[in-house]
This record gives C-alpha cells, structure tokens and sequence, in this order.
C-alpha cells in the first residue's frame, strides 16, 4: 500500500522543526493548509539543504511585501505521514510561489513513490531559512578537525589518532 501524497497550492503554515535532545533529534518538515496538517520526517541535511536552495532562489527573486508568517513553530500534533527520500524545490512564475516537493522513502519494491507539494510565498521560504539556522545553530558543536558533531561527553576525532576531542 503507498503512502498518501498531498498537494498544498496555499499552505498557510509552512516550516522546519526538531523533536527531542540534541544529537537524538528527528526533523520534520510541515505545512498546513485548509486545518489539515501535514508532518514528514526528514534528515537534518535534507533540512539544512532545502533551507540553503531556497535561500539562493530567494536572492535570485524580487523581494515581496508580504507579511511574515504568525509561528515558525511545529505544530500540535506532531504525527509523521511518511519520511522524505529527496526534496526538489521550483518557482511558479504565474502564481508568484515557490513550490516545495518532497517524495517518500519506498518501502516496498514496486510501490510508488508519494509526494507532498507546497506552493509558498517568498515570506514562509525566508522565514524557513531562519528557523533551520537556528535549528542547526542549536544542534551539537562541530569538530574543527574532521567536521563531524561532538557528543557533549567528547569526541573521539578520526583525524587525533583516537585521542577524544573536548
């Protein structure tokens, strides 16, 4: 059976969230549109990429006036749908949004893929961007020397020769 897919031509809510301590966090992916909510499971890269690509198409469009979004926050409840295998991101010109794609992992061998479609304003995808900063910013410190996080009881560094990092 395949997962169910989604289509939000006007989501008034639409964010990146983390649930949980850091270095065990799951990130999501949410929009809503009409009452109903969606939530995808994501990896954090997949967050920190689609906030990269939409900040580069974002410098690329003119700048709008519309309002910021009310909350950035995840919403209540926070029940995935399906976790996210890649994510594409375009630009509708007609309509003046970004469209945001995401397709479902595939469990089984012969079912389909899903998708969830956001179109967004140009203020939900800035306003995306700062979240996942921030996200990101709150995540565990890097190691300057092999670019992995650091446990908060230390690091082994492949690049020390074993020797943990503080």
């Amino acid at each position: 059976m395949s997962a169910e897919s989604f289509d939000f031509d006007a989501p008034d809510h639409f964010t990146a969230g983390a649930v949980g301590p850091q270095g065990e966090r799951v990130f999501y992916i949410q929009g809503r549109q009409r009452g109903r909510l969606v939530t995808l499971k994501s990896e954090k890269e997949q967050v920190r990429a689609l906030a990269t690509y939409l900040a580069q198409l974002l410098d690329k469009l003119p700048t709008a006036s519309e309002p910021p979004p009310d909350s950035v926050e995840l919403l209540e409840p926070v029940e995935e749908a399906w976790p996210v295998a890649s994510l594409g991101l375009g630009w509708d010109e007609e309509r003046q949004r970004i469209v945001v794609v995401a397709e479902s992992v595939v469990e089984e061998e012969g079912e389909e893929a899903a998708t969830a479609r956001f179109a967004i304003t140009r203020a939900q995808a800035t306003a995306f961007v700062e979240r996942t900063e921030a996200l990101v910013k709150a995540g565990r410190p890097i190691c300057p020397m092999c670019s992995q996080p650091k446990d908060p009881s230390g690091h082994v560094c492949p690049r020390s020769n074993g020797h943990v990092v503080r």
